[in-house]
């Protein structure tokens, strides 16, 4: 059975770096034999988390229901039957864009966290799936993985989804250019992390 992957887009910015990369590993993935679906958060009707927390109040492994009436739920049931995921969002303003922090503080779902309990547990405690991370910044890449907060949001958004994550592409000072390119070598990192999906 060829394994189903879920690519989750958080840019704005339509052809911009970090979806041409996380074009390159879906292309590669589907080379591969796998089933890729692609997300883009901009296209989607995702409300904001209101924090009632209706969705922690039951417990179990599977996940909360949250009533607010959106794409969300549909996501996520195409994101529970993946075998793995792409996680791809731009910092802007030092962490993740805003529309992917959205969707982030909607997987509160996976979390089991009735009123009176101090912390939430998560409701799946074995990490069954593999995610790779991908994310661009104005600044030097080395320097981006410790002065922002991008990466770090996407690591505890694949631990959420009880996720390993096996690979993670920064790509750095992609302001340069009005309409950067991705370079070759980057395309070829962006291809291997699909390649850590699958084994």
């Amino acid at each position: 059975m060829n394994k189903k992957i879920v690519a989750i887009m958080g840019s704005y910015r339509k052809g911009g770096i970090t979806e041409q990369a996380v074009e390159a590993a879906v292309e590669s993935a589907r080379k591969l034999g796998a089933e890729v679906s692609v997300i883009k958060l901009l296209e989607k009707h995702i409300e904001f988390c209101t924090n009632c927390r209706a969705c922690n109040q039951k417990s179990g492994e599977a996940r909360g229901i949250c009533p607010l009436k959106d794409d969300m739920n549909e996501i996520l049931d195409e994101m529970d039957l993946a075998d793995g995921f792409i996680l791809a969002a731009p910092v802007n303003c030092f962490n993740i864009t805003a529309i992917t922090r959205r969707f982030f503080e909607r997987l509160i779902c996976y979390a089991y966290w009735p009123w009176g309990m101090k912390t939430p547990k998560m409701r799946l405690k074995t990490k069954n799936k593999k995610a790779v991370l991908i994310t661009s910044t104005a600044m030097p890449a080395f320097f981006g993985r410790f002065l922002t907060g991008g990466m770090k949001a996407l690591k505890v958004m694949a631990d959420t989804l009880s996720a390993q994550v096996v690979g993670s592409l920064f790509i750095g000072l992609v302001s340069m250019e009005e309409k950067p390119k991705l370079t070759e070598k980057e395309k070829k990192k962006a291809e291997k992390l699909a390649g850590r999906l699958l084994k």
